[in-house]
């Protein structure tokens, strides 16, 4: 009588793993890539809440408020942070004349956007146009 063999043999299980090691392969690129898109949204959340904080500002003291004045606290100035929120990008306020205005969000060192190719750096200005580099505007703002 013959007795039937239990268990997993050892090539069903490297066909397993040779299965999860190309499903990873797929996976994890496809989520870093959504991950960096993701956390855009830091840079752009920043950049839109300076240009508000511009524009009560602008309302106050018929100027804008200077790279100095953004960490100063009200009523002097902005009263906000050099980095976005979750600490992705840098903010740099730059106000050539007072009633114009750039600011800029650039992917930080210590972030992990470095590596989001097409969009490093954000800017808006006093009029609201947006831009971004690299990369164009209609993907990065999103």
């Amino acid at each position: 009588m013959k007795k039937s063999a239990r268990g997993v043999t050892l090539i069903e299980l490297m066909v397993v793993i040779a299965v999860l090691a190309v499903i990873a392969s797929i996976a994890v690129p496809s989520y870093r890539g959504y991950v960096r898109r993701a956390q855009r949204a830091d840079a752009t959340a920043a950049l839109l809440q300076l240009r508000q904080m511009q524009e009560k500002f602008f309302l106050q003291n018929s100027q804008y408020a200077t790279g100095a004045q953004l960490t100063t606290a009200p009523p002097g100035g902005l009263g906000l942070k050099t980095t976005s929120e979750h600490g992705h990008y840098d903010i740099v306020l730059n106000r050539p004349t007072p009633t114009t205005f750039t600011a800029t969000a650039t992917a930080s060192a210590t972030g992990g956007q470095t590596s989001d190719g097409p969009c490093q750096t954000f800017t808006i200005n006093e009029a609201g146009v947006r831009g971004s580099g690299p990369g164009a505007i209609t993907t990065c703002w999103k």
